[in-house]
């Protein structure tokens, strides 16, 4: 027999009184015919769906025009755009507030038994080469919340510095080449990414050591595929920058 309810429910439940089978069916419960006999049982996983720091996202995807520039958008436009994309590849999402985030724009929550867990996103528009500071942040970050993984998603690029921390950690970098390609696939958007000559990066960061800033997009690395929760496994896997060419760029 397998039963799962909630403290509040058991509580009501006057146990000297009820029918067993009755309460038992009420209660949902699944029971095999015979007590050696083991009945599947779909695990569970849970997450506290409640924190002050959320807040109701614009529906940014449905809203956009044909091949709009991302770097139009206004900070909270680009954040609302990155959770809905992640809702459309199946994830429950909630959006932070913009001054009490913590480093975290987008708080997502795979519920898939075993490979799920707890997902926080981060979301950069750059010009520039965003560098490794940001992926240690988001990595400490992602302790702190006890997250099961960490995203970062920017319109521009890493560099090799920042891929060699992410290697072995449950961190995923998107470039903007990235992005363009998840909007397109899940989002039904061909999006475009041209900074103004006048751009300047919200919080610059510095070159990684020994190596030149990138100005320019990468290609979609051949690997990039789309998430699919229905397979049970994420395809789109560049985890710890395991498709990077050897010049360490996306």
């Amino acid at each position: 027999m397998t039963v799962r309810t909630t403290r509040d429910v058991f509580v009501q439940l006057d146990l000297g009184q009820v029918e067993p089978l009755a309460c038992l069916k009420g209660l949902s419960a699944s029971v095999s015919k015979s007590p050696t006999e083991l009945v599947p049982v779909r695990p569970i996983l849970e997450f506290s769906m409640v924190d002050p720091r959320f807040i109701q996202e614009s529906d940014v995807l449905g809203m956009l025009d044909e091949r709009p520039n991302l770097m139009d958008l206004t900070p909270k436009e680009f954040e609302s755009l990155i959770t809905n994309l992640f809702e459309k590849m199946g994830l429950e999402t909630r959006q932070t507030q913009a001054s009490r985030d913590g480093g975290v724009d987008c708080v997502a929550y795979d519920a898939r038994p075993i490979l799920g867990g707890k997902v926080v996103i981060q979301a950069k528009r750059y010009k520039h080469t965003v560098g490794v500071s940001a992926v240690r942040d988001l990595f400490g970050t992602m302790q702190n919340e006890g997250a099961s993984k960490g995203i970062l998603v920017t319109t521009s690029g890493y560099g090799k510095a920042s891929f060699e921390f992410a290697d072995g950690k449950p961190l995923e970098l998107l470039s903007g080449s990235n992005l363009l390609y998840l909007l397109a696939e899940h989002g039904g958007m061909e999006a475009r990414i041209e900074p103004p000559e006048d751009w300047v990066d919200p919080e610059p960061d510095a070159p990684d050591s020994g190596e030149e800033a990138e100005s320019e997009l990468a290609p979609v690395p051949d690997s990039l595929d789309r998430f699919d929760p229905a397979e049970g496994s994420s395809r789109a896997h560049l985890l710890s920058g395991s498709a990077r060419d050897p010049g360490g760029q996306v």
